[in-house]
């Protein structure tokens, strides 16, 4: 009965909040984070520790889902280049430049262990990134950049991490065993996720005009997928991804438009309290870790942490601007037969803002909290995770609006 009663608490908090946000006009995430570690250090607030599995099955699936099924496909295919390079490319890059500056950050930090808290914080979250950004006019185009990033960066550090950690715990890491294993997940998942929305798909035009069962079959439908998935031992988030936006461009086509208004308003609302929810997770988890690192040692690893977060965030700029100026060329380029179309450029407003919005989240801390009780150092790599998206949220969250305002004026479209 204690517990129910703080989930309500929690669930009131969240709504109160929001709406102060919104007239406050002070960034959402980070007020929510705050409240969250705030009641977290109340002594007789319950001490929160997150589950892996509820996050990856019960948080991920549906806002996957409802980012893809969203989603402009057109958009999507012509910024694929971006897209990929950012939520492929970069993860692996990121993961590495980590675990070089955590190995000679930390002492004692071994090169499995630097690869393991390398591949954590590798994923950026889009969640974190929209949710501040929204309402200050940001152009399609980015925001497509970075909801179809976080649509598949989650799995490419998932693969970093799964390596990371069985080198650690003594299997031989191969790179081209990595490769194929990594292909498999994502091929894997790709049709997993392309046979559940044919399947979907056929169930909504015989039952389009049943409205409480179509949209239950919707909503079931990313839980359903994900799990399937992953009982196969492929990537259940590519295959929530590929169902999502293969129902997006299904409903544009099949569906009434009264059942598409209605779906989107049940979506809303429970995508609404999923990232509310999210946000004051992530704060109520800092008190409890904080509770099990010895006090001597809170200093030097927030000092790790800001060096990395500060790493991370170099990795990704160069990276968006070497992606620009790389467009730029083959777009220019008189030999090559497949060019970028004119819209997939980048600008320097553009690259900026992507760069910036390198935040990590929910998935980062669901990650390391997933380590086994008895992994080595497990209590530090938690830790430094945790400081890292908060980093991250507060520091690039607090700046971005202004960024953008900034960028409005100097450099507009």
């Amino acid at each position: 009965m204690q517990n129910y009663g703080f989930v309500l608490l929690i669930l009131a908090v969240m709504i109160g909040l929001s709406a102060l946000a919104q007239k406050a006009r002070v960034p959402m995430p980070v007020l929510l984070i705050t409240a969250g570690i705030v009641l977290g250090f109340i002594p007789s607030v319950p001490k929160v520790e997150l589950d892996p599995d509820v996050i990856f099955l019960i948080f991920l699936p549906p806002l996957l889902f409802d980012a893809a099924f969203n989603i402009p496909a057109a958009e999507f295919r012509e910024n694929l280049p971006t897209i990929s390079t950012l939520a492929i490319t970069l993860v692996f890059i990121t993961t590495a430049g980590i675990a070089v500056a955590a190995k000679f950050l930390i002492p004692g930090m071994t090169w499995p262990l630097a690869f393991v808290l390398g591949a954590i914080l590798s994923a950026t979250d889009a969640v974190a990134a929209l949710s501040i950004t929204k309402g200050l006019g940001l152009p399609h185009k980015t925001t497509t950049i970075l909801e179809g990033e976080s649509l598949v960066n989650d799995a490419s550090s998932l693969v970093a991490y799964n390596f990371a950690v069985g080198a650690v715990t003594g299997l031989a890491f191969v790179w081209w065993k990595a490769g194929i294993q990594f292909a498999i997940l994502m091929a894997g998942g790709f049709l997993v996720g392309f046979v559940s929305g044919k399947v979907l798909s056929i169930i909504l035009t015989r039952l389009k005009e049943n409205y409480a069962v179509s949209v239950s079959f919707v909503f079931l439908a990313p839980f359903v997928t994900y799990l399937l998935a992953e009982a196969l031992h492929v990537s259940g988030i590519i295959a929530v991804v590929v169902l999502g936006i293969g129902i997006g461009q299904f409903s544009n086509k099949v569906l009434p438009p009264h059942l598409k208004n209605q779906a989107k308003a049940f979506w809303e609302i429970i995508i609404f309290l999923l990232n509310g929810l999210i946000f004051i997770l992530i704060g109520l988890e800092f008190p409890f870790v904080m509770a099990h690192i010895d006090h001597k040692r809170i200093l030097p690893y927030l000092g790790y942490a800001l060096v990395i977060t500060v790493v991370a965030l170099a990795l990704r700029m160069s990276r968006i601007f070497l992606q620009q100026a790389g467009l730029q060329r083959a777009f220019q380029s008189t030999r090559r037969r497949r060019k970028p179309s004119e819209a997939a450029l980048l600008d320097t407003r553009t690259s900026l803002i992507i760069g910036w919005s390198g935040m990590r989240g929910i998935v980062s801390l669901a990650i390391a909290i997933g380590l086994p009780y008895t992994f080595p150092e497990r209590g530090m790599i938690i830790f430094i995770s945790v400081a890292v998206v908060l980093f991250t949220i507060f520091g690039q969250g607090l700046t971005l609006p202004w960024l953008i305002r900034k960028l409005e004026k100097r450099l507009p479209i």
